[in-house]
């Protein structure tokens, strides 16, 4: 990042005003206020009435920023210079937190955090889904800011050296930003992402490389039971057989004792999708134990956890005290994953349901629910469009925690079919969110009471929320 100085050396402000002539165009330096942040995390500064986006800024920056793509109503930005720096404006944690894509927000204050992405709800839904005076309450903090990610996967390359790397992509390329420790994993992650990189250049695994489709590895994953600090290690390969893996999973065993399991996941498909169908146990357990809610999971290395553990209890706890359940109630949990909601919220009601389109989420639901002693639950697999309009059930409440896309519109028509009293719809893409609660409130047929933030992804730009939306009596 240019220094107030160098930019003049380079240019100067000055010279950069020269440059700016209008009409705008890319190349050009331009001086800005950042007067907002923007959902996908980027600062917001205005010129003659154009937006501009320029990440690592925040609200209260005043910066030069040199244009990099130009449209007619926007324009995007990089930073060369700080000219005066926000209050909100900290230190990042992270020597990479300026080029590494994990994270967007290190470098912002973390109660400016909160309070940006409580506005992100507030704004969805008053743009997107159309509410006037949206009843958002005040968002709910994570825990922890730092360290509280339970799960992470690395793509893997090789550097023109030929040393075996691992981290994040470059924001808005794929270009990976080695990492030896990143702040935001729990930190017993760390020992393990620097040594099992050189393990796998010293075993002389070919790495994967996506343009010519050539190579076995592609990602390391790590995934961790917080309360427990049980590990997975899972190599995501192209191939199912490596040379000498089970000798050198027996080392990882070995050396790491919290280490409880070492996998295969067969991934020989290009494209992005991280995880492939089959996952093959090598040594050890297939799955880790973790706590939640008072009760045991088992959770294997690709199935969907909640990243942050201590936030997603934080919620749950919410959700059961605004619920008052009386224990006669009937529910429905679709998008179930492995039980994470539904079998705490199963122990306080008279009979629930799980939906889930992943087979070995349904597995381990079942098993979750049975190492419990959870009776009154059954799981099916299968889409929530194809099985919700054919289980001929009228729950008295349906929990709703789609991925980011939301809802399709045919579970949110089978739901006006069905009419539960309450639907809680838990939501991490506000946009959706709101898309999904104006079409639920047509002809007023339900009223949203609350949605509840709650900062599941600190130093990142997303956001969770919970909503409750109560049925109208005819």
């Amino acid at each position: 990042m240019f220094t107030r100085q160098d930019c003049r050396g380079a240019g100067s402000v000055g010279a950069g005003r020269k440059m700016m002539n209008k009409p705008y165009q890319q190349g050009h330096l331009v001086e800005l206020d950042i007067i907002d942040l923007a959902h996908s995390g980027d600062g917001v500064g205005k010129l003659d009435g154009k937006a501009i986006f320029v990440p690592d800024t925040v609200t209260g920056d005043r910066i030069v920023a040199r244009l990099t793509h130009v449209k007619k109503q926007y324009a995007y930005g990089k930073l060369q210079e700080i000219i005066s720096p926000s209050p909100h404006r900290i230190r990042p944690s992270c020597i990479v937190a300026d080029k590494c894509g994990g994270c967007q927000w290190q470098h912002i204050a973390i109660d400016y955090q909160l309070t940006a992405k409580e506005n992100q709800v507030i704004q969805a839904l008053k743009r997107i889904g159309g509410f006037d005076n949206p009843p958002v309450l005040p968002i709910l903090s994570s825990p922890n800011s730092l360290g509280y990610r339970n799960k992470a996967t690395y793509p893997l390359k090789r550097s023109t050296t030929g040393t075996v790397q691992a981290g994040y992509y470059q924001r808005n390329t794929h270009q990976i930003i080695n990492l030896n420790q990143c702040p935001i994993q729990d930190p017993r992650l760390n020992p393990i992402l620097a040594q099992v990189k050189q393990d796998i250049q010293g075993q002389g695994w070919s790495i994967y490389n996506e343009k010519t489709g050539k190579g076995k590895l592609r990602h390391l994953g790590l995934r961790i039971g917080k309360r427990t600090g049980e590990i997975l290690l899972t190599l995501v390969s192209s191939s199912k057989n490596l040379t000498n893996f089970q000798e050198q999973a027996e080392i990882w065993l070995n050396r790491y004792p919290e280490l409880v399991g070492v996998s295969i996941n067969y991934n020989p498909h290009q494209g992005n999708k991280i995880f492939g169908e089959e996952t093959f146990h090598q040594m050890g357990r297939l799955y880790l134990t973790e706590t939640l809610a008072q009760l045991n999971f088992q959770l294997s290395s690709d199935t969907f956890f909640q990243v942050n553990t201590e936030a997603a209890e934080v919620l749950l706890n919410v959700l059961l005290e605004k619920l008052c359940l009386t224990g006669e109630e009937s529910l429905i949990d679709a998008y179930c994953g492995v039980g994470t909601f539904t079998l705490p919220l199963a122990t306080k009601v008279a009979q629930a349901v799980g939906i889930e389109s992943n087979k070995n989420s349904i597995e381990q639901a079942r098993n979750n629910a049975k190492i419990n002693n959870i009776n009154n639950v059954k799981f099916y697999p299968g889409t929530v469009e194809e099985i919700l309009p054919f289980l001929n059930l009228f729950p008295d409440i349906v929990v709703l925690d789609p991925p980011r896309k939301g809802c399709d519109c045919s579970v949110i028509d089978t739901l006006q079919k069905i009419h539960p009293s309450l639907i809680i719809y838990i939501s991490c893409q506000p946009s959706t969110l709101a898309r999904d609660l104006e079409k639920l409130c047509q002809q007023e047929r339900y009223t949203v009471e609350w949605i509840q933030p709650v900062d599941f992804f600190p130093q990142t730009a997303h956001v969770e929320s919970m909503a409750l939306i109560r049925h109208n009596i005819d």
